[in-house]
């Protein structure tokens, strides 16, 4: 039989009553929280796995504490791994609230991100700030109490203490954001606060290799070749001249672009020495493979004038990320003026510096002022902000600032977004924060996590390999 028709069962405006009734009751009864959802950053499709997510949103909303009388759950257990919290949360709120002060908001988000907005989410957060603590929603019962009058009122959410898993946290409220800032894999950059310029001594003599002109710059040089040079005559003080060769590609051919000496020579005269090209063999026997023929050149000396045979280093200077500039002193009078290249080690100082042209006309005993440009910065300037991302001026690398000591320069990041090609960033190159604008010079770049006490992988494949060695071909055995 139907329902008696004198009865509404629930009419609009008892179901209104009823929702303005209990959002009163939240107001009076219970406690502020963070509503945190939950965006995807990165999902495999195949079995729909969230990757990494982001949270970067907040919502206030009064929410009704259920568990009144203290946490739920399983509370602290001691386990071999260390105390493992295992607080649960039990809290009610308006349905009404969500869908008119929250739902909104997340509609106007990206559908990748979120791909629900209408009600809370699992794996969204709640922070309790009472406990000062966050906790992950684990499940939304939207059906209790049951169908008052027809209609549903509140959403219980039932949520445990959140477990971080690599999760950017950058809601913009410092004590939520601050929850995190020494949990997840964080590795270490030591900045250079002050960086230095490079010197070096220009040496000059005479009876050097003047020029070397490249005949024939060969084929299949992927593998740059040596330079032999032929030696200088006997005598005191004679020294024979060395140099590289620079390869380049072009149209899928390696060829040998230009040869710079890193030591001209000293007591050429009469014949030019022979040039020759050493190609390197991979392999041996009938397997051997030569990389790269047919590089060709002849040279020209010079016995009467004075030239920069080879420059000195003194100090590496610090903070260099690419090749600084070196400029020579022009020779007084007559001649030409002499021209090198520098070139930088992984820890951002000049190694050496290669001579493009020892020049002419220059005084044995007033060697020309050698001048190499500053690092690209001399002093840092400016306070990584917590939260921003950084990004490496040459490797192009990003990361999350975790925090930042100005006194040690001691760098904290996360989430660095190494690649197979650039895993790490580069020593002396310049990060650049953001939104700070702060830029500092790398000293060294530690890519292990040395914070968390449980990081312990490399002890523990070490200890494994001490018991099985699968480099043997039978690790179980003696055979």
């Amino acid at each position: 039989m139907a329902l008696n028709p004198f009865f509404l069962q629930g009419s609009s405006s008892e179901q209104r009553l009823v929702q303005s009734l209990i959002n009163e009751q939240l107001r009076m009864y219970g406690v502020d929280v963070i509503y945190i959802p939950g965006k995807f950053v990165n999902k495999k499709t195949v079995i729909q796995e969230i990757q990494s997510s982001r949270f970067d949103d907040n919502y206030a909303i009064e929410a009704y504490i259920n568990t009144y009388d203290g946490y739920g759950g399983a509370g602290d257990i001691l386990t071999k791994f260390g105390m493992s919290l295992r607080d649960e949360l039990l809290i009610t709120i308006s349905k009404e609230r969500f869908e008119d002060f929250i739902s909104p908001f997340l509609m106007g988000s990206d559908t990748d991100e979120i791909e629900l907005s209408s009600r809370p989410r699992e794996g969204d957060l709640i922070y309790f700030p009472l406990g000062q603590r966050l906790f992950e929603v684990k499940f939304v019962e939207h059906e209790q109490p049951f169908y008052q009058l027809g209609k549903l009122y509140v959403y219980e959410l039932k949520c445990e203490l959140f477990e971080y898993e690599d999760e950017v946290l950058d809601t913009g409220i410092e004590e939520v954001d601050r929850e995190l800032e020494e949990i997840g894999f964080i590795t270490t950059l030591k900045m250079v606060s002050l960086g230095s310029t490079a010197t070096a001594n220009a040496i000059v003599r005479t009876g050097y290799v003047r020029q070397i002109f490249l005949n024939n710059d060969g084929y299949d040089y992927t593998t740059a070749p040596v330079v032999a040079i032929g030696t200088a005559p006997p005598g005191i003080g004679h020294t024979d001249a060395t140099a590289v060769a620079i390869t380049t590609t072009k149209g899928g051919v390696s060829s040998v672009q230009r040869i710079l000496f890193s030591n001209a020579g000293i007591g050429y005269s009469g014949t030019e020495p022979t040039i020759s090209f050493i190609s390197h063999v991979v392999g041996s026997g009938a397997t051997a493979v030569t990389i790269g023929a047919g590089a060709a050149a002849t040279c020209s000396i010079e016995s009467q004038s004075y030239g920069v045979i080879s420059i000195v280093v003194n100090e590496g200077g610090t903070g260099y990320s690419t090749n600084p500039v070196i400029t020579i002193a022009g020779p007084i009078g007559s001649g030409s003026t002499a021209r090198a290249e520098t070139r930088i080690n992984s820890s951002g100082a000049v190694s050496s510096i290669l001579i493009i042209d020892p020049g002419s006309g220059y005084d044995l005993n007033s060697p020309p002022s050698i001048t190499i440009s500053n690092p690209e910065t001399l002093s840092g300037i400016g306070t990584y902000q917590f939260n921003e991302i950084i990004v490496g001026e040459r490797s192009k690398l990003r990361a999350r600032v975790k925090s930042w000591d100005s006194d040690d320069g001691t760098l904290k990041v996360s989430f660095v977004g190494a690649s197979s090609t650039q895993p790490t960033f580069y020593p002396g190159e310049t990060i650049i924060g953001q939104e700070s604008g702060a830029t500092f010079s790398v000293k060294s770049y530690n890519d292990n996590d040395i914070y968390d006490k449980y990081s312990q992988n490399d002890e523990i494949e070490e200890e494994a390999d001490l018991i099985l060695d699968f480099s043997e071909s039978n690790p179980f055995g003696t055979y």
